[in-house]
């Protein structure tokens, strides 16, 4: 945090050249140290905000490898899980086989061409 030098005297000087008592003008250059000296506590400089970019981006990368660690834990998890359910699948195959269901093709209907009209006979 750096500190800024605050003439105390000069803005006195100034408040008694307004109007001001020397009491009043004390009381205002000290009412207005405090809110300095209270705004300076809570303000950042560029260097704090620089040093606040520092960590956040170090752990921004701590989080992305965390986070790459655990894609890769996730895909060995459904790789794992996948097998063991093929081989569960496989083995209750076996065990129990299904029933031979045998493909019958459609039967084809055989029709007869339809007659040709014919003339009556002649009486």
């Amino acid at each position: 945090m750096t500190t800024t030098t605050f003439d105390t005297m000069a803005y006195a000087k100034r408040f008694k050249a307004a109007g001001f008592t020397e009491q009043q003008a004390e009381e205002v250059v000290t009412a207005l140290r405090e809110v300095r000296d209270t705004r300076m506590d809570e303000s950042a400089t560029k260097g704090d905000i620089e040093l606040a970019k520092l960590e956040l981006r170090k752990e921004i990368e701590t989080v992305r490898k965390e986070v790459e660690s655990a894609k890769v834990e996730i895909i060995k998890w459904v790789i794992a899980t996948g097998i063991v359910i093929l081989g569960g699948l496989a083995t209750i195959n076996r065990m129990f086989p299904p029933t031979p269901i045998y493909f019958q093709p459609p039967v084809q209907e055989m029709r007869l061409p339809a007659p040709v009209p014919t003339m009556p006979p002649a009486r």
